[in-house]
């Protein structure tokens, strides 16, 4: 059985086509921050048959069991990523809609202070940036 089979069944989920396709997908570091439409138009490519309603419905139960996460940057569309990583926080260009991924010890620790000084417990929290690329790569649109 393959980890993707495994982390399904873990999951609860039954193992169906879709589902481990869809799963292998995001496996890849390419489909990091990736819309349900992108990933759609990514299993057309490789020639499976699946739907953009299957897409849509494999990744709200892949979110409810925690196998991704759930991002709504700016772009106004949700966006994937597995949920296995570490914690990391993001950067995101709102030009050509880059998003890089990054950790600071020093942000870190400053949330931690700043949610104990309030008498707060953080179970969980997200830090997204926005900003504009300075390089010359980025497709600055409007901006």
């Amino acid at each position: 059985m393959t980890d993707g089979n495994l982390a399904l069944k873990k999951a609860g989920l039954k193992v169906t086509l879709p589902r481990v396709k869809i799963l292998e997908l995001m496996q890849g570091p390419e489909n990091q921050h990736i819309s349900a439409e992108d990933l759609y138009k990514t299993l057309l490519d490789i020639g499976e048959e699946i739907g953009l309603a299957t897409v849509y419905r494999v990744l709200n139960q892949f979110d409810d069991a925690g196998i991704v996460t759930r991002h709504h940057f700016e772009s106004g569309k949700a966006v994937f990523e597995l949920a296995t990583q570490h914690h990391h926080d993001h950067l995101v260009c709102l030009s050509c809609g880059k998003v890089i991924e990054f950790s600071d010890d020093v942000i870190e620790s400053r949330q931690d202070e700043i949610a104990m000084k309030h008498n707060i417990k953080l179970t969980n929290h997200s830090l997204y940036l926005y900003g504009v690329c300075t390089n010359d790569e980025c497709d600055h649109g409007d901006a």
